[in-house]
């Protein structure tokens, strides 16, 4: 079976090489400006960083892509058209692009730079994909959340692009580019600010014996004194919806797709992404490695083996997401 390539997530210059150590293909990052929806305090790269990184990586067989995924601010489209310049200039492998617009420009004016689409742009269905490659020439696309493999190999079937699907870490249940919840609930945007349910807002309450979890003004999730609190995030929340009451959506869990990497490969995917650029080098380090044996096992033929980072993920514990489809 084909060897899937392994694209990893490094937020720093550290996990750049700890990703590249462990055995990364290709490593995902972003400038240290509004351009990069990681753009956190003690994270990204500066252009002098990031060339350092490419020659690290290049030196060691690996590649790297820039995030520029974020959605250009009406009368300030050169920080994010000299972001595009620079990642071309220093010569990254590819740029994962979101937004129309810097598609267009990328696509006129640094053809010769490879374009991935991110899933910030949502493209969920071959049409819309299709449209991305013929207009502006988008080699990869990174497909959303959402899918199952069937519909993922149904994709694959209908279009000559490469795709690329998350296989660990942070579980969007929504369609990326597409919620509003935390932009509602905290005036913060995930597409603009790159934040979903972001830490700032989130407060914890002891009431009536139970623990309460809040994200701003409004109550996520409660729990009893010795059970695990998980993280407020909205979509992840307790609700009622007719006579139940809990996580309706997807329980407050983290993403690990290594049992599916064999019919991912069935399906026709190009890519396996890990998500987590704010996460330490340590857990970067980890996961990679795990993920590097999960894929040279499938490719080899041989079972996948067990996964042993439940305790890297949210309420230690790991789902396959709606990629084995089961609507609740």
């Amino acid at each position: 079976m084909t060897m899937l390539e392994l694209v990893c997530p490094a937020g720093t210059p550290a996990s750049l090489r700890a990703a590249v150590g462990a055995g990364a293909d290709t490593v995902y990052c972003g400038f240290a400006d509004e351009t990069n929806a990681r753009n956190f305090p003690g994270l990204n790269f500066s252009r002098e960083e990031m060339a350092a990184g490419i020659e690290y990586a290049h030196e060691r067989g690996a590649k790297v892509l820039v995030a520029i995924n974020t959605f250009p601010q009406a009368g300030n489209e050169v920080l994010w058209h000299r972001a595009v310049a620079d990642a071309h200039t220093i010569g990254v492998d590819a740029v994962i692009l979101a937004d129309i617009g810097l598609l267009a420009h990328t696509a006129k004016h640094h053809a010769s730079l490879r374009r991935h689409l991110s899933v910030q742009a949502a493209a969920a269905n071959p049409d819309v994909i299709n449209f991305y490659a013929e207009e502006f020439g988008v080699k990869r696309v990174v497909l959303p959340r959402v899918l199952s493999v069937p519909e993922i190999a149904a994709i694959n079937r209908e279009i000559d692009t490469e795709t690329e699907v998350f296989v660990f870490g942070g579980l969007c249940v929504m369609e990326e580019g597409r919620c509003s919840l935390s932009s509602y609930a905290t005036g913060q945007s995930p597409n603009m600010n790159g934040v979903c349910s972001p830490a700032s807002h989130v407060v914890y309450e002891q009431s009536g014996g139970e623990l309460v979890s809040k994200l701003g003004e409004f109550t996520i999730d409660k729990v009893g004194q010795d059970a695990p609190a998980p993280y407020p995030t909205l979509c992840k929340g307790c609700f009622s919806a007719g006579a139940r009451t809990g996580h309706v959506f997807e329980d407050a869990i983290s993403l690990d797709a290594a049992t599916l990497i064999p019919q991912m490969a069935k399906a026709g995917v190009t890519a396996l992404k890990i998500e987590g650029r704010q996460r330490s080098r340590a857990y970067v380090a980890a996961v990679v490695r795990s993920f590097r044996q999960a894929v040279e096992a499938c490719a080899a033929g041989q079972p996948i083996p067990p996964s042993a980072l439940a305790n890297l993920s949210e309420g230690q514990d790991n789902t396959v997401g709606a990629y084995r489809k089961t609507w609740r």
